[in-house]
């Protein structure tokens, strides 16, 4: 880690990030409770919610062809100084009864920055790390959701408590900001000359080619998608709900989604610490903890229980960010990783909006604990089934099946 952060490119990315990030998990602490305090029930915080990644998916596609057309910096530039924008007009109306349409059209634009700050975030690390140095990028950038989101509940839940939602928008303002102008001191190498590139349309089909063509990343993205659309869409809408509800306050809210950050940073650096023979296997098979999360709400025994659960769920996101991001920037030509990344952030939370905006009618449907009992069965079988298909048990295929002049670029 101490010659990683000797490249001083990489020190500005990683702080630049970690800035971005705090106000980006403030942000959705902050306006969950001011939804609730307005009467707002799961449903229409489902919906708010959902709307920043329903547009994140919907444009983050046209974000990954834009990751590989220009200086990946510029793109995460733009995305922090659009979301600035969108969270200061929050300042100036949060004092005021906000329509939920604004809220919800607002959250939506917001959105569409983050899918274009997914995809160059994690194509640029080629360009500013040698080879080498990819695996604790990969962790040191993961590391940095990590805390963000550790601490960025904590100021939301904060600044809610002592200073009111348009205080704590204008925090989230100004840390965008600023990360935006520390990435104007990140040096990365150039791209492939822009006139030699093929139409857009045809840059957007390669990508989704690419992904189709090889078995272990089609396979790890559907299981993504699914997974986190049961599981994480839904839990990440009851918590906030059942904590209310059972205990009255937001403390297990905003504490359960720090122990989960947590126990995730402290897992990837785990997992970078030893070279896994099987890195696939590991991840998969690590990523079945996450099924604790909906097992804790289904019985929210205590406070301290359900922020126990949450913790141990945490430690499956360990091995996928020491090995993930790696295999792809491993196995994927760098001129194609900005639309591959755009592609698994498509696939992986292309269905959560569904699975947010569901939560509270199929609770009511199916029942809350029956619910949240099956969806943890389900997150086990899936993970089991994916694990069947050839590659993802290394996160490489024994024999590539690119083209001739795919695998020369490789």
């Amino acid at each position: 880690m101490r010659e990683l952060f000797s490249y001083r490119s990489f020190r500005n990315l990683w702080v630049s990030s970690l800035l971005a990030t705090l106000g980006g998990s403030a942000f959705p602490i902050a306006l969950a409770v001011v939804v609730l305090d307005a009467g707002g029930d799961a449903s229409t915080l489902g919906l708010i919610l959902g709307a920043r990644v329903l547009s994140s998916v919907l444009f983050t596609l046209i974000g990954g062809v834009w990751a590989d057309r220009l200086p990946r910096k510029y793109v995460l530039i733009g995305s922090d100084v659009t979301r600035a924008f969108l969270v200061l007009i929050l300042v100036f109306i949060s004092a005021n009864n906000v329509p939920e349409i604004i809220l919800g059209l607002l959250v939506f634009l917001m959105g569409i920055g983050d899918a274009f700050a997914g995809p160059a975030s994690g194509a640029i690390l080629p360009g500013i790390l040698p080879d080498h140095m990819l695996p604790q990028g990969n962790v040191a950038r993961g590391i940095v959701l990590r805390i963000g989101n550790i601490v960025g509940p904590g100021l939301g839940g904060v600044g809610v408590a002592f200073f009111g939602g348009q205080k704590t928008f204008l925090i989230t303002f100004v840390t965008y900001v600023i990360a935006a102008s520390i990435l104007l001191r990140v040096v990365e190498k150039p791209l492939l000359n822009p006139s030699l590139r093929p139409s857009f349309i045809s840059e957007l089909r390669e990508g989704l080619v690419t992904v189709w063509r090889i078995p272990w990343v089609a396979a790890c993205i559907a299981m993504a998608t699914f997974q986190l659309m049961v599981v994480l869409g839904t839990s990440e809408v009851l918590l906030p709900v059942i904590a209310r509800r059972e205990f009255g306050r937001d403390y297990a809210f905003a504490t359960g989604f720090a122990a989960f950050s947590l126990a995730g940073m402290i897992s990837s650096l785990i997992a970078i610490r030893f070279k896994a023979k099987h890195p696939g296997l590991i991840s998969v098979t690590v990523w079945g903890f996450f099924a604790v999360a909906p097992l804790t709400l289904a019985f929210p025994i205590s406070e301290n229980f359900v922020i126990a659960g949450y913790f141990i769920a945490g430690l499956s996101l360990g091995p996928w960010e020491a090995y993930w991001s790696t295999a792809i920037q491993r196995e994927i030509p760098q001129e194609l990783q900005g639309r591959v990344f755009s592609i698994d952030y498509m696939g992986s939370v292309g269905l959560m909006p569904i699975g947010m905006a569901m939560a509270g009618p199929v609770t009511e449907l199916f029942g809350e604990q029956r619910f949240l009992i099956g969806a943890a069965i389900f997150h086990i079988v899936v993970c089991a089934i994916v694990l069947m298909v050839p590659g993802v048990k290394d996160l490489r295929m024994p024999t590539k099946n690119y083209s001739e002049g795919e695998q020369s670029k490789s």
